[in-house]
């Protein structure tokens, strides 16, 4: 089970390229993988995003690919020999409608706009590739390490929170069944004191707590929650992407946990809903960390 939060950096140097590739990871429903790098390496971004995809399922994936090549970056220059000519001629033009004379000045000439272009060599992404995949390999791979082991804490910290959850329902149950006597004796000291000196009809009073032991039952929703229980044990334990899972499994206890809350009719009983909802807040948060 890994955490969708993480951090990796790893780096490759081959004769005058040197690759530094950078990846953090936060939470997110799904996978989106957003990838900052040098123009001229655009065209590798869908074998980027693959070999990521190879290894991560879930999160905001942010990835930063920076370049560096041995001796600064080659450029070419280049004269645009039309530009310049033009520029002679309108300049010609120009100093005859004001009546001055012109005289030519290369060296000025070729440092108006355009004239002279740098033009950044092309690099072979052939060549490129197996840099760049190198150094993302690498920050894959101590990404990942950071996401097991994250994962791994959340991971005991489900379980022990899952125990924690067994016991409170191990209470309901066992206080669910002194509900029913308890209803039994208040609704006869009831009917005692309204109607003193009346002789009780037990058959009506035992049709009374029949419907209220109905009314009341929660033994589904018990033995739902211990089902749920222990899929989600099993499923905590399991490797792969399971957080969805996880996520489903937490919205099914919450809603056993309300359906006792609103049937059980008893203060101890809403007591212990209200520490149930308290720790399956606790683990619904954490599943959103998980992938």
């Amino acid at each position: 089970m890994n955490s969708m939060t993480g951090y990796g950096r790893g780096e490759c140097t081959e004769g005058n390229l040197k690759i530094v590739a950078e990846m953090k990871a936060v939470n997110h429903r799904y996978s989106e993988i957003i990838i900052k790098q040098p123009r001229q390496y655009l065209a590798l971004e869908e074998q980027i995003k693959k070999l990521i995809a190879t290894q991560i399922k879930r999160g905001r994936i942010e990835v930063f690919i920076k370049a560096q090549t041995a001796g600064g970056t080659q450029t070419n220059v280049q004269l645009d020999m039309e530009k310049a000519v033009q520029y002679h001629r309108d300049l010609s033009q120009l100093a005859g409608r004001l009546g001055d004379t012109y005289q030519l000045d290369i060296y000025r000439l070729v440092t108006l706009p355009g004239v002279l272009v740098e033009a950044e060599e092309e690099e072979d992404l052939k060549d490129v590739w197996p840099v760049l995949k190198h150094a993302l390999e690498e920050a894959i791979a101590q990404h990942m390490t950071m996401r097991q082991t994250e994962g791994e804490r959340i991971r005991l910290d489900m379980l022990d929170k899952l125990q924690g959850l067994k016991k409170i329902v191990a209470d309901i149950s066992s206080h669910s069944g002194e509900v029913l006597e308890a209803y039994r004796l208040k609704l006869r000291t009831r009917i005692a004191e309204l109607a003193e000196g009346v002789e009780i009809d037990e058959e009506r009073l035992a049709q009374e707590v029949a419907y209220f032991a109905e009314k009341s039952c929660i033994d589904e929703e018990l033995v739902r929650l211990s089902s749920h229980f222990a899929q989600f044990e099993e499923i905590v334990n399991a490797q792969g992407d399971v957080g969805r899972k996880l996520d489903f499994l937490v919205q099914e206890m919450n809603r056993e946990t309300n359906t006792i809350g609103s049937k059980a009719n008893d203060l101890t009983i809403a007591r212990l809903v209200v520490e149930m909802k308290s720790e399956l807040e606790k683990i619904r948060e954490q599943v959103q960390n998980i992938e």
